[in-house]
């Protein structure tokens, strides 16, 4: 699906949206699938491919189908004990194939995953967006601030470490995951360091996107990105455990999550509006001129702030219980 894709000038960015879903709590074959997308994007002369949230392995749907707050839950444990199995240990290699990938595509990557991460002892999740740089380099990787509903039965809180935004030709890029983009001082920590190309990872659903993404443009006058999931009963494998409890009476093609990924610009106007129901690429093409015509009267980090009246302290540490003095 493409968009916009017939000029451009040195102002422009080509993006991409890989709308897919993931095989689903397999690490490995998901990987795979991820880039085949990416390859896809940079074929198709993108500089950006974006994922959506908790991608890699995948969302935990299970939660809400299988009575997920039932404590000390045999079934809850041996499911989160196989999510935890598929989780991505960054410090053990589990995105070096995507960032070889990203490097020789000299594409940048922003995408969704589940975290399993050392310096917080290695036996808690964190959703964890993850941007990588054409180079292949891992730049930023921003833990969940806090988990939405559900979610926490298996998500820990995440920290300020990743709030950081990154050049990526004329634009700035920042993110965040899925409600994490309902807070106020969390858009603003990105708008501060002169975001204006904002990404939203979403694990899919047009009613998650098709209101915030035009609202965060208005306000940022930035251009939005929201990368939504798809996931049907047929992307859970059938070695899962609990699959049958898992999927419950529905049929192999019911969507669970239906997409919503879209592009609005930095006037609020829809560049690509929510696409639904379908595994797809989506491309467009970008300028930053728009941003900086919108900006003239309009800029919420900049003439219209008022830091002497109201400012904000964002604590960048990443957080870890343990201090070692040998």
């Amino acid at each position: 699906m493409n968009q916009n894709n017939d000029f451009i000038s040195p102002d422009t960015l080509k993006i991409g949206i890989a709308q897919i879903a993931p095989v689903w709590l397999d690490r490995e074959r998901t990987t795979q699938k991820i880039i085949s997308f990416i390859r896809r994007a940079a074929d198709e002369a993108c500089k950006l491919v974006v994922f959506g949230e908790a991608l890699l392995p995948g969302y935990p749907f299970w939660v809400e189908r299988t009575d997920g707050a039932r404590f000390n839950d045999p079934v809850q444990k041996e499911i989160h004990a196989h999510y935890m199995k598929n989780a991505v240990r960054i410090e053990a290699g589990h995105l070096s194939t995507i960032c070889e990938t990203a490097a020789e595509k000299q594409i940048a990557v922003i995408m969704g995953c589940i975290e399993i991460p050392m310096d917080r002892g290695g036996h808690s999740l964190y959703c964890t967006l993850v941007y990588i740089d054409a180079e292949g380099r891992i730049q930023t990787t921003h833990r969940k601030l806090m988990p939405t509903y559900e979610e926490r039965l298996t998500w820990s809180p995440g920290d300020g470490h990743g709030l950081r935004v990154n050049s990526l030709g004329d634009f700035t890029v920042g993110g965040l995951n899925c409600w994490e983009n309902w807070m106020p001082l969390a858009r603003t920590a990105l708008y501060a360091q002169g975001e204006d190309l904002h990404v939203a990872l979403w694990p899919g659903n047009v009613r998650n996107t098709e209101d915030i993404t035009r609202f965060i443009a208005m306000e940022s006058r930035s251009f939005v990105i929201s990368a939504g999931g798809l996931m049907r009963n047929s992307d859970i494998p059938e070695h899962t455990p609990h699959v049958e409890k898992i999927r419950g009476n529905t049929s192999e093609s019911e969507l669970v999550a239906d997409g919503g990924s879209c592009i609005a610009g930095p006037d609020g106007h829809w560049v690509v509006p929510p696409v639904a129901g379908e595994e797809t690429l989506i491309t467009a093409v970008i300028d930053h001129k728009l941003v900086r015509m919108e900006r003239q009267n309009f800029d919420p980090a900049g003439h219209y702030a008022r830091p002497d009246v109201i400012r904000m302290t964002v604590d960048r540490t990443r957080q870890n219980i343990l201090r070692i003095k040998d």
